[in-house]
């Protein structure tokens, strides 16, 4: 819009906001770039963005010069590199010297017939990089292997032959990774049917978005010829995916250096410890979201580690828990392991630090053994905090080999519960009554409220509906 007043250009609306006429959007002087009407399109006036769109690609397609066609976007892929990290390429190439005898790693006149590749025979395999004093890329483009002479070129039967000197990217190795990771010690052959049956597929893939669209993508390609090759016994190598949140900056955007905002988390870890930027990242959000990274905030995690630490240091043997203590203890038990089990580690965490606020808070010594059910909980999250505060607990070894904590459903139920009030279906008020308080009880208590009196304003009580433990809804 400003190139076009800036040199004079007639600018014509096709678009204009729903409701609005043609007139009115050619008054407005700012571009409209949401879905609204066609205008001043001809037959196509009137139409919805999306019905315009529709009706001209059909107008395309009846007069043959267009159509709907669905297009996908794959990031290009580079296979082969010009570098020395990375799975050589086990092909080689027959070589021609111009003169007999010649030799070409003496640097005789030779031509490499890349036009007739040939596989390195499985015997040879795995082909391995040659050992190399310089590394180094340098300024032949052809990368550094072609510089190593006596790994590029040998002979056979007499014949001079040249080995590919670029790499794979290293996404070679890692599409089929998980593969070998299933039968490492197999010297016969990648994997075996035995331990593949055993372990594919993997139960959970857990990555970033644009590591999804990279390795995810890239392993299930390779996975699916290697089944209908006949190699892998599933279709799909993983059977769920969950995708991690980006972690943006303090200010909102997507860390890079550009803006300045990247964050090293080696600077968090020399003033706070590798275990509070654990529990700060687990702590931000649901581990799908994105989230943005607040340095100030550690200070609160920060504070939750010491309070733990300090637990432990008080813990007592031999000291009843309380009813109240018990009774937190079991749900935050409950809660703790089936958010982890569902990856919801901040909310798992917020009721860990829900417990450790109420164990501080208690008279005098604190019951060792609701300290050691809270360091247990913790240790996944927080595990040199965990294996410290086990040895203050009086324990020898690693808490690793402990077992998980165990709770009572019935320690876990509630004895009241919170009741929305309703008049005439609207929300008015809370009320905590016992889980099994008796109907007449509840409506007492329900219509007593000055929340209720005010909205029954004086009216009859026609119904009274109770579910315990749910609601009460008053009409009157």
């Amino acid at each position: 819009m400003a190139f076009a007043r800036a040199h004079r250009l007639e600018v014509k609306r096709v678009v204009a906001a729903a409701g609005a006429a043609a007139d009115a959007a050619q008054a407005d002087d700012a571009a409209f770039t949401g879905s609204g009407v066609a205008v001043n399109s001809g037959v196509f006036d009137g139409l919805s963005t999306a019905d315009c769109a529709a009706a001209v690609t059909a107008a395309l397609a009846a007069v043959g010069l267009g159509g709907a066609q669905v297009t996908y976007k794959l990031r290009d892929w580079v296979f082969s590199r010009q570098r020395y990290w990375g799975e050589p390429i086990p092909i080689y190439f027959p070589v021609e010297m111009a003169k007999p005898g010649g030799d070409p790693r003496r640097g005789d006149a030779h031509t490499v017939r890349y036009d007739q590749p040939l596989p390195v025979p499985d015997d040879e395999l795995p082909l391995r990089l040659p050992p190399m004093e310089d590394y180094a890329p340098g300024d032949d483009p052809a990368g550094c292997l072609a510089r190593a002479m006596d790994w590029r070129f040998f002979t056979r039967g007499g014949t001079w032959f040249a080995r590919e000197t670029n790499t794979m990217p290293q996404w070679a190795g890692s599409c089929w990774y998980y593969l070998r990771f299933t039968d490492p010690r197999n010297a016969a052959s990648p994997w075996g049917p035995a331990a593949e049956a055993a372990w594919m597929p993997v139960d959970l893939y857990v990555g970033g978005q644009e590591h999804a669209v990279l390795h995810l993508l890239y392993a299930r390609f390779w996975h699916r010829v290697l089944h209908k090759l006949g190699w892998a016994k599933d279709a799909e190598p993983f059977a769920k995916v969950v995708h991690q949140g980006m972690i943006l900056g303090s200010d909102g955007e997507k860390m890079s250096k550009s803006r300045g905002n990247v964050v090293n988390p080696d600077d968090v870890v020399a003033v706070h410890g590798a275990d509070a930027l654990r529990l700060y990242e687990m702590f931000m959000g649901p581990l799908e979201a994105t989230k943005p990274w607040q340095t100030s905030q550690v200070a609160g995690v920060v504070r939750f580690r010491n309070k733990v630490h300090a637990l432990a240091a008080r813990a007592c043997k031999g000291v009843p828990m309380d009813a109240e203590t018990e009774r937190l203890l079991h749900k935050t038990a409950r809660k703790v392991t089936a958010d982890m089990e569902a990856m919801s580690f901040n909310t798992a965490i917020a009721a860990l630090m829900i417990l450790a606020n109420h164990l501080s808070g208690l008279p005098g010594p604190v019951p060792h053994g609701a300290v050691e059910a809270l360091v247990l909980m913790v240790s996944p999250a927080a595990p040199h905090l965990g294996e410290e505060c086990w040895r203050l607990l009086g324990h020898q070894g690693t808490l690793a080999f402990a077992p998980w904590v165990a709770w009572d459903e019935a320690l876990c139920a509630s004895d009241v519960a919170e009741l929305g009030v309703q008049v005439n279906g609207k929300t008015r008020a809370a009320l905590t009554l016992p889980v099994d308080a008796l109907a007449a009880d509840a409506e007492a208590a329900a219509i007593a409220l000055p929340a209720v009196q005010r909205a029954m304003a004086g009216k009859p009580l026609r119904k009274l509906v109770y579910v315990p433990g749910r609601i009460v809804n008053i009409i009157v």
